[in-house]
């Protein structure tokens, strides 16, 4: 679980009705990359379409910091890892990003995505088998752990210790499926929509540790220090940005390329340190 800016946009050519009245974006006639390579260029992308003209309309849950965070300063009205991604790729294919704020477990099943609400996803989604059935990923961009927060004085110490204690996650989230698999068998695991509830729910004692992203919960840790992280979870997890499935296949290309390029370019590094403070191993 972001701030943006507009270029000139490129020609449009042609109006595509795509859940609402969108716009064809031209970027050249050469092939670009299926998700999964990245090799080509945005400025050689297939033309696309986007359910606004000359704009690029991302579906996020906020909060969820650094990932998704809101922000009035921003042109878009949030910022954040994700958002600052998403942005730069905007930029690259000539648009202006519009960030619209959705519940997750609607943006991860797909809902929104086939409703026509967005062009993409961007919520920290981590890409799985079982949401390849109803979304189409981007390449990764991003790699994550699980982790396990508690108050510093709770005598917590690892997964194993909340027995009979009461477990926060976010609802549709790895996290959650980690806690339901691994947690003991007399905890109770409790849902929450957001970390915009979960995290009050920890301060205010409902429950007991919180387990879900590494580097949201690292975010609580550096902005209150009576709480920590106590265990990491490597469980192999990439981010993706998401699509309706088998509806865009020309925008995800076209996204694939512009990531490509920002990665090329460095300006993925330069957003990638201004959150986390090094480059991505």
């Amino acid at each position: 679980m972001k701030h943006l800016l507009k270029t000139a946009a490129l020609g449009v050519v042609a109006a595509f009705a795509l859940a609402g009245c969108g716009t064809t974006q031209p970027t050249g006639s050469a092939p670009a990359s299926d998700s999964g390579s990245g090799a080509a260029s945005a400025a050689s992308s297939p033309a696309f379409t986007t359910i606004d003209a000359g704009k690029l309309t991302a579906c996020a849950d906020v909060p969820y910091p650094p990932f998704e965070i809101e922000d009035t300063s921003a042109a878009s009205g949030y910022s954040g890892f994700d958002i600052e991604i998403v942005g730069a790729i905007a930029e690259k294919l000539g648009l202006t990003l519009v960030v619209k704020d959705v519940d997750f477990d609607a943006l991860q099943s797909g809902t929104v995505l086939a409703a026509g609400e967005c062009d993409l996803g961007t919520s920290a989604i981590t890409i799985t088998e079982k949401r390849k059935k109803n979304i189409d990923f981007a390449d990764p961009y991003y790699d994550s752990l699980q982790s396990l927060l508690v108050k510093k004085d709770s005598g917590i110490a690892k997964l194993a210790d909340l027995s009979g204690k009461v477990i926060g996650v976010q609802q549709g989230t790895t996290g959650q499926t980690y806690a339901q698999e691994h947690a003991p068998k007399d905890a109770t695991i409790t849902q929450f929509p957001s970390d915009g509830e979960l995290w009050p729910a920890m301060t205010s004692g409902q429950v007991d540790a919180i387990l879900q992203d590494q580097p949201v919960n690292h975010q609580h840790e550096i902005d209150d220090d009576s709480y920590a992280i106590v265990e990491e979870y490597d469980t192999d997890e990439q981010y993706g940005f998401a699509f309706a499935k088998d509806k865009n296949p020309e925008l995800l290309a076209a996204v694939n390329a512009a990531l490509a390029d920002i990665r090329s370019d460095g300006t993925y590094d330069t957003i990638y340190e201004k959150y986390f403070g090094k480059k991505q191993a």
